[in-house]
């Protein structure tokens, strides 16, 4: 059951019950997973279909509805970090054959907002829109690295295993000091950790605090990348991300309080 107060809140608790494992909700499911009276229930669902968020099927369940393709379309028109991020993505596209992503950090979670494919046959795993996971790969490295100090330890501390399992350490002590050179080198590098056969290099998109808004990643096969070739990819995502981030008007100091 999940606790939740106020109408609003309510409503949106329905909505993050659609995930890519659960599609499709039965009116009974949701009302077992949330707790809600059918009364209630029915009057939220109600609600959200006639703002076309949901799509009743016929002898079956509720599905997102046509208003989320709306507003997707809406957030890619207005996005300033879309908009900043674009041409960088075409330069590092254009520069080495692979797949370049924009990727926001909300709540806990990593979601690829835009990119730009060169290779002949890309082998990335997470397209717009599928939530990447956490603990795992550089993305989530050089975004948890530039988290405040408290809630950095947190997140390690909640997803030891996968840093243990990715090798970034055995203890919550030994993945934060992973996490500070990532801090001190401004960008991450993987190998292999969420697509077989795929590097991939991250930095951070920063705020004027230096609190990460997301990450600009380049990923491409690694048979592909030599080592000269790798420390030229890690220089240019990081002079990439660093220019999103000045062109959105924030100041960045990444070597700014390693903690």
């Amino acid at each position: 059951m999940t606790s939740v107060s106020g109408s609003g809140e309510r409503i949106l608790a329905i909505l993050d019950l659609f995930s890519e494992d659960r599609p499709e909700w039965q009116p009974d499911e949701m009302m077992r997973q949330l707790g809600y009276s059918r009364t209630t229930l029915y009057r939220y669902l109600k609600t959200l279909k006639d703002a076309g968020y949901l799509v009743s099927l016929p002898y079956s369940g509720f599905v997102l509805g046509p208003r989320v393709t709306e507003l997707d379309f809406l957030m890619r028109r207005s996005d300033p970090m879309i908009d900043a991020g674009a041409p960088h993505l075409k330069q590092l596209a254009a520069r080495f054959p692979s797949s370049v992503f924009l990727v926001r950090w909300y709540g806990r979670k990593l979601l690829c907002i835009a990119s730009e494919v060169s290779a002949s046959q890309p082998l990335t795993s997470y397209p717009r829109g599928r939530p990447m996971p956490l603990g795992r790969g550089a993305i989530s490295r050089a975004i948890v690295a530039f988290l405040p100090t408290r809630e950095r330890r947190a997140l390690v501390t909640d997803f030891l295993d996968t840093f243990v399992q990715t090798g970034q350490g055995e203890t919550v002590e030994d993945v934060l000091a992973t996490l500070r050179r990532v801090r001190r080198d401004g960008h991450a590098t993987a190998k292999g950790e969420v697509t077989p056969g795929v590097i991939g290099v991250a930095a951070p998109i920063l705020a004027g605090d230096s609190s990460p808004l997301g990450a600009l990643c380049l990923t491409s096969d690694a048979r592909d990348v030599i080592p000269p070739t790798l420390k030229s990819i890690e220089t240019d995502v990081q002079r990439a991300a660093a220019a999103v981030s000045a062109q959105l008007g924030f100041t960045i100091t990444p070597m700014q309080s390693i903690a």
